[in-house]
């Protein structure tokens, strides 16, 4: 399964961040294409342990469950599924393609990541490093696939 903690796949992923621009309009959810940049950098910081968020009571009951059900498999996440409310950006305009050469650096960060990594995710709980990569994966091609690439 693709990872984050693959360079082929941070590779791929970086080429498609790079092919953004501001004409891709989103297919599916609310978001406008610099909210969903925005919106991936602070998951990204989340990932790395730059941030941290509260748990969620109820993730605290299904998030593991949740967890392994996103990341069993190669099936792409959902369109419309829900996001954190604190990783949801108001702001609807900014410099797009700094925002991107962000995310690109952000993806590369994944290199660095320890066998010993954790970070805890406010809903699915702790996460290791393979279960960081195969998440962040997922996470980044389904709002890539949102607008288009």
């Amino acid at each position: 399964m693709k990872s984050m903690c693959n360079q082929l796949t941070r590779d791929e992923l970086i080429n498609r961040i790079h092919s953004l621009h501001e004409g891709n309009d989103a297919k599916w959810g609310k978001m406008n294409i610099f909210q969903m940049v925005r919106h991936c950098l602070l998951w990204d910081e989340m990932a790395l342990g730059k941030i941290e968020l509260k748990r969620a009571f109820i993730g605290r009951l299904f998030g593991k469950i949740a967890l392994k059900g996103m990341i069993k498999d190669e099936k792409p996440l959902s369109q419309n599924i829900g996001s954190l409310t604190e990783l949801i950006v108001a702001d609807v305009i900014g410099d797009l393609d700094l925002l991107k050469k962000q995310w690109m650096n952000s993806v590369q960060k994944y290199a660095h990541l320890s066998d010993e990594h954790q970070f805890v995710h406010s809903f699915f709980g702790e996460l290791n490093k393979s279960q960081t990569g195969l998440l962040a994966y997922k996470h980044t091609d389904h709002h890539l696939r949102q607008f288009g690439v």
